[in-house]
């Protein structure tokens, strides 16, 4: 099979295609012929060595894909050769095939596109568990959200105009603002790009504060930086601020705002909680799957890139160019 390897830490421009040997499933294990790939930020991470888990080289990135299962092992029950999914793979996904565990496997309904698979779970199992379990969040509250036409930023504002949330969104630019908004953000601003000095952070803090109509209940970050601050600074009492991701860099925060504003500062690791809680993590998914078919949620797909233009897919998230989801396409 061919595969878009990393062999040394690097960008994007050192990945090569490569032929590699199909793989064998183990026990529990499913082999699935891949259709589609879900780009996300942890791909542009792991192949520099920067991410959570550093996988052994050569590796393929890839942490999301669909396809169609082409071997299972013999212990599998949930899933049988022929049977249309997606793959939570963490990294291996820009392959003709795929191996993953079976307890990583979701099946997906017929009427779902392969493209659209691959760029589902991921982003919407972050926003919502973000959403739903981590801020807890109700029915007319403001919700604002940094980075909002990006893969998990756009699926925060869909899911928390479903959940009955006031939805502002905030991005680096008016044509991401205006994608933001036609999926469904109540309004939005533009932030400034590039380091922030101290004047141009109270400022920020100020045009969060005016844009959310006093403060937001809810922050969802994927950006952190120097956003994060000023961000904070605009939340309302009893708010929630929830920590995404950090492409504009690990910010430091005055944790005297949480005590003026008795808010929380909360970490957000899907990946971590769909091991620690499956039952929890299978309710949610099921919720996601009903939210789509109700016409409430659908992967805003931005770009779709051809197989052998992997690199290009991940450089694309990379200089944040992307609006939605970016996603590689094999079949």
């Amino acid at each position: 099979m061919k595969a878009l390897v990393s062999k040394a830490p690097g960008l994007p421009e050192t990945l090569v295609l490569e032929n590699l040997p199909s793989p064998e499933p183990g026990p529990d294990d499913v082999v699935i012929a891949v259709k589609a790939v879900g780009v996300n930020y942890p791909d542009v991470l792991i192949i520099q060595d920067m991410y959570q888990f550093k996988p052994d080289r050569p590796f393929a990135p890839g942490g999301e894909v669909a396809g169609v299962v082409k071997a299972v092992g013999a212990r599998v029950t949930t899933v049988k050769i022929g049977d249309r999914v997606i793959g939570s793979t963490g990294w291996g996904g820009m392959a003709e095939e795929a191996l993953v565990n079976e307890t990583r496997v979701t099946p997906i309904p017929d009427a779902m596109p392969f493209d659209e698979a691959s760029a589902f779970l991921m982003t919407y199992g972050t926003s919502h568990y973000a959403l739903k379990d981590r801020a807890c969040i109700k029915p007319g509250e403001t919700l604002l959200v940094l980075g909002a036409a990006g893969g998990v930023g756009v699926a925060a504002v869909e899911l928390g105009k479903a959940m009955g949330a006031r939805v502002i969104a905030a991005a680096s630019s008016q044509e991401k603002v205006d994608f933001a908004i036609r999926a469904g953000a109540d309004g939005g601003m533009i932030y400034p790009k590039g380091a922030l000095s101290k004047d141009q952070k109270k400022e920020l803090a100020d045009a969060f504060k005016r844009t959310c109509g006093g403060g937001a209940d809810v922050i969802y970050d994927a950006v952190g930086g120097d956003y994060a601050e000023p961000a904070l600074r605009a939340i309302n009492w009893d708010g929630r601020y929830l920590v995404i991701g950090f492409p504009a860099g690990i910010p430091a925060i005055p944790l005297n705002l949480t005590l003026l504003k008795s808010c929380q500062i909360i970490g957000v690791f899907w990946g971590a909680f769909t091991a620690r809680d499956p039952s929890g993590n299978k309710a949610n998914i099921k919720e996601l799957f009903d939210l789509y078919a109700a016409g409430k949620i659908k992967p805003q797909i931005s770009r779709r890139f051809r197989f052998e233009q992997g690199a290009q897919a991940i450089r694309e998230l990379m200089d944040r160019k992307a609006e939605g989801k970016v996603v590689v396409v094999l079949d």
